[in-house]
């Protein structure tokens, strides 16, 4: 399923099968999460190289190894995440923030991703998958997943945290957190009991309204939903000393806000990309394992169906494209 240009629906194609190049692998995709960000490359809100295969939460299965790459075998389940490359020459890189890298390459952007039958990727930036963890399951811990653990690591620790924006990354860092014993409130778009609901269902100790202040104030707030002027307002919630994680890739513009909302050393930080040690420390048996991802499985050929459905939000969890 292809994107020729900004603004554009998803066109089938058929295409030979990719060869992958020394250091890369061939996989057979199983599974493709649809990722929010997804719907910002079809928009053209951030960077793409046009005509691009969107889709980086892949699940595959290794059917080809490129020259010069042998640490996985052929066979093995692997997950390809959102940072398909970087360069590991620049300052970035060589401080071990290869999330900040100069000359990156994102899978589903500028380089082809997993709304296909067959992907390629850079061996070096996949990840094994945990053999407890299904096909469908696993594909929204690659970016939901990898986000919203560097967004909860980032965040503190503190007890209280507000989850803005309840969907795909929101539903399952909840299960983390609260298996750790924190105390999540959920913050979901006005009039969206489902939403809620859901969030409910799965342990959180408050769900309401953006518009609404929480019961107490929080220890850090996290940004899924990519609207500026939840900012502001994440600040008057959380309390001295409290931190704001803007988990999104792509956000509307921050209105103006009074200085007296930031004061009392309350912080606001942005999550950019992911790193591979978030991918090596989440997809273990003990983090990732602890949550089970609730998924909605649409056939390949339905990908505009369900980026349609997500930009509506009307998936509870996350969407999966099956090939």
């Amino acid at each position: 399923m292809v994107c020729h240009g900004p603004g554009q629906s998803l066109h089938t194609e058929t295409r030979p099968v990719p060869t992958p190049r020394p250091g890369e692998l061939l996989v057979e995709v199983l599974a493709c999460g649809v990722c929010r960000t997804d719907l910002h490359v079809v928009d053209g809100d951030i960077p793409a190289s046009y005509p691009i295969i969107p889709g980086h939460e892949i699940v595959g299965r290794i059917i080809a190894l490129g020259q010069g790459y042998d640490d996985f075998a052929l066979g093995t389940r692997v997950g390809i995440p959102w940072l398909g490359h970087a360069c590991g020459t620049c300052s970035y890189c060589r401080e071990g923030r290869e999330n900040l890298c100069d000359h990156p390459e994102f899978t589903g952007a500028t380089r082809d991703g997993g709304y296909a039958t067959h992907a390629v990727a850079d061996a070096r930036f996949c990840f094994p998958i945990p053999d407890g963890l299904g096909d469908l399951e696993a594909a929204p811990l690659l970016c939901a997943g990898l986000i919203g653990w560097r967004a909860y690591r980032m965040a503190g620790e503190g007890a209280r945290i507000g989850l803005y924006g309840f969907g795909a990354a929101a539903h399952i860092l909840a299960q983390l957190a609260i298996a750790q014993g924190r105390e999540i409130y959920a913050f979901t778009s006005p009039g969206d009991t489902a939403a809620q609901a859901f969030a409910h269902q799965l342990g959180c100790t408050w769900a309401g309204s953006s518009t609404q202040p929480p019961p107490e104030l929080l220890d850090a707030a996290i940004l899924f939903a990519p609207v500026g002027s939840l900012v502001p307002a994440a600040l008057k919630a959380v309390r001295k000393g409290g931190r704001v994680v803007c988990a999104g890739i792509h956000m509307s513009d921050i209105p103006q806000f009074p200085y007296a909302d930031l004061w009392g050393e309350r912080e606001i930080v942005s999550v950019a990309n992911l790193t591979r040690e978030d991918g090596t420390s989440f997809l273990r048996p003990d983090v990732a394992g602890r949550v089970k991802s609730h998924v909605v499985p649409f056939p390949l050929a339905k990908a505009n169906e369900a980026l349609a459905r997500l930009r509506e939000g009307k998936i509870e969890g996350a969407a999966v494209l099956i090939p």
